[in-house]
């Protein structure tokens, strides 16, 4: 058997395929983001994904189920006890997460002070908003004030939000470095503290790329310090050197959105490497999952499907294409937080002549103890490998 030189996961941000069988326990019963997207829009179009087995998994209306998919499909189901960002990736590592990262509707009075005393800035806000409508809403008395704009969301994070006139990004990242400092506590222990400038006028604001996330470092030992450790490479696409706080990674490259994300991506494929290339939409998720908005969701996976031929195209013999999602966040479903649902698990490499169904994976793990086995280095703790189950002869 012959081991891939490049494994390329892409991780289709909250791109969940049905309410998982602990879904009651998240008040997620019913949950079906891919499911309910396309029964709204009538059918999504979605043709090569349809071709690597998409419909296989579930039937999803519009895509069409393959009768000699392209890829392996299957299904996971996250054994961590949360349905966060992190929570996902760092299990795809090789990870259990038993305690779930904190939520706030508020923060504490006694935080907010302690950030105050500590950045010499008054707090606005602190509470849970979309971004885009409170800084619409706060702005103006922002740039009055020179106040920071702190909110929260259905997510375990503490994001502040600052005018690039008003407070320079530099600063804004020293504020954002102290908050990180501030939510180690255990009786805040945020996932993360995100810098999020904007420019323009009031009515017209918007926000900019240079977001920056400030995650917990994974609390163990993942498959990314392996490969590192091992002497191979980690290329990061999007937010997932912000998720493992730069752990494991060689190579950063920072993106706008999606379309951004996808061109840098198929540039990548392109470029000489060794080991991982790592790859987060976060479209999906943070522009049309939490905001509830099931037609541009929609939108975007067909963009995402209209690429596919592209990266196909570009990968080589010896190159295995891994696409799933980290948790679901179903835009019909009530409330704004993400959905604990499975996710799709599609393997892709130029060998297969005919995709087959493989088990159902019960620990996102089993993605990192793949990559692991494939390179020979160390196995993480939790995770069983599929690799002989699609091997390249």
């Amino acid at each position: 058997m012959t081991n891939f030189n490049r494994i390329f996961l892409v991780v289709l941000d909250s791109v969940g395929i049905g309410e998982a069988p602990d879904a009651a326990d998240f008040n997620d019963v019913g949950a079906d983001t891919l499911g309910h997207i396309a029964e709204h829009r009538n059918g999504l179009h979605m043709p090569n994904m349809g071709q690597l087995g998409l419909s296989n998994i579930k039937e999803i209306n519009g895509v069409e189920k393959a009768s000699k998919p392209k890829a392996h499909y299957t299904k996971m189901q996250e054994a961590s006890n949360g349905k966060d960002t992190m929570t996902g990736h760092w299990e795809m590592m090789g990870l259990y997460i038993d305690t779930p990262f904190r939520t706030f509707q508020q923060f504490p009075e006694e935080l907010i002070e302690e950030i105050e005393q500590k950045t010499g800035r008054k707090i606005i806000g602190n509470k849970p908003a979309s971004g885009t409508e409170i800084i619409k809403e706060l702005g103006p008395h922002h740039m009055g004030t020179g106040d920071l704009i702190v909110y929260t969301s259905a997510d375990s994070v503490l994001q502040i939000a600052a005018h690039e006139e008003v407070i320079p990004v530099k600063e804004l990242y020293n504020i954002c470095e102290i908050c990180r400092e501030l939510t180690l506590d255990e009786k805040y222990m945020i996932g993360r503290v995100i810098a999020r400038p904007f420019v323009g006028e009031p009515g017209n604001f918007e926000r900019t790329s240079n977001r920056h996330d400030y995650a917990l470092k994974p609390f163990g030992y993942t498959v990314m310090n392996a490969l590192e450790d091992g002497g191979f490479d980690v290329v990061a696409i999007g937010k997932i050197s912000d998720i493992f706080d730069g752990e494991g990674v060689t190579e950063s490259i920072r993106t706008k959105d999606n379309d951004d994300g996808m061109e840098k991506f198929i540039q990548s494929i392109d470029k000489s490497f060794h080991g991982l290339n790592f790859l987060n939409l976060v479209d999906f998720d943070a522009k049309y999952g939490h905001r509830r908005n099931p037609d541009g969701y929609g939108e975007a996976l067909e963009k995402f499907d209209q690429r596919l031929p592209e990266v196909l195209s570009k990968l080589k013999d010896d190159d295995l294409l891994i696409i799933t999602a980290d948790h679901g966040n179903d835009p019909t479903h009530h409330g704004t937080d993400h959905t604990r649902e499975y996710v799709p698990l599609l393997v892709y490499h130029h060998g297969i002549n005919a995709g087959n169904e493989l088990p159902i994976r019960r620990t996102f793990a089993d993605i990192g103890a793949t990559i692991a086995e494939n390179f020979k280095v160390k196995h993480p703790q939790y995770g069983k490998s599929f690799l002989n189950d699609i091997h390249l002869k």
